[in-house]
């Protein structure tokens, strides 16, 4: 949750101290015709505010701005109107792929050498995305509701066939063991919980039963991870971490493929002013990508993250 103490400002993981604020707002004063977008992207890069990519931070921004505002320190410029587009026609949706269409349901067993090789399949299409986001709501048990934000989705295969999905993003904000575990301060957490990675979403399809498969294919995701990360999103993550609802699993196939069990998770969630949010404790399974992967998340550097 952002806070502010002693006349800093935390938004979005980043602490601002009184004097950026002071800036902040006089920048604002002095450029009353720019549009808003516009005086996000310019504060981005006067205060050096991106992303690991090096992309700016112009929502985080946006949304600190109008924090500011609602505390009296700044006039935002007037929202301006979106421009209509000259067509106001929809296109009309396309048709929904039959889920049944998108995977032979046949039943696969047998040892795990049977198999072709088990492979990875990093997803970039929209068409195959969507494919697995169906294959994810219908039969995973937390269903699915889009992805958001760094991710990257897999399918599993063994040679034609699909035998599942694995999807990694960004990892949870606040988790007392894991965070103890690392050994991080506040500041070191800020700047690099962007470099834990989430496997939020591991679905062997119902009608696979392979001896071994989860473990092999969670195996293969620790070792992928940190090159599959670096091509696709610019930078390289340092931990996976995974929840696994006790009532439901042991967490064998974590164990076997070389998991740490941490400890479980409180339960209560973040809290959010007004609201009020309840779980069943989780047990919480993290694997470093390198021998010295806790040491490299506690390192702080003098840049503002």
């Amino acid at each position: 949750m952002d806070v502010m103490t002693s006349g800093s400002w935390v938004h979005c993981g980043r602490e601002f101290s009184a004097r950026e604020v002071a800036d902040i707002c006089a920048t604002v004063a002095w450029l009353p015709g720019l549009a808003r977008s516009e005086l996000a992207a310019t504060l981005c890069e006067h205060l050096g505010w991106v992303t690991l990519t090096g992309t700016a931070k112009t929502g985080a921004c946006l949304e600190f701005l109008q924090r500011l505002q609602a505390a009296g320190l700044l006039v935002l410029p007037a929202q301006r109107a979106k421009r209509a587009h000259r067509s106001t026609a929809r296109c009309p949706a396309p048709p929904r792929t039959a889920v049944e269409a998108l995977v032979e349901e046949s039943p696969v067993a047998g040892p795990l050498s049977a198999l072709a090789p088990v492979r990875l399949e990093v997803i970039r299409d929209t068409a195959l995305a969507a494919q697995w986001d169906e294959l994810m709501a219908r039969w995973h048990p937390l269903g699915f509701q889009g992805a958001f934000g760094y991710r990257l989705r897999y399918f599993i295969t063994a040679g034609e066939l699909r035998l599942g999905c694995a999807l990694l993003s960004g990892a949870a904000r606040a988790v007392a063991v894991r965070d103890d575990w690392i050994g991080w301060t506040v500041q070191a957490r800020r700047q690099n919980l962007p470099r834990v990675l989430n496997n939020s979403r591991f679905l062997i399809f119902p009608h696979v039963r392979v001896p071994h498969l989860a473990s092999q294919v969670l195996g293969q995701l620790a070792r992928r991870a940190r090159s599959d990360w670096l091509e696709h999103w610019g930078f390289a993550p340092m931990l996976l971490e995974s929840f696994v609802d006790p009532r439901q699993h042991a967490g064998t196939c974590y164990r076997a493929a070389g998991w740490q069990l941490l400890g479980e998770t409180s339960g209560r969630g973040l809290a959010r002013p007004g609201r009020s949010y309840h779980s069943t404790p989780r047990q919480v399974w993290v694997k470093p990508l390198g021998a010295d992967a806790r040491d490299r998340l506690c390192a702080v550097s003098a840049a503002a993250c």
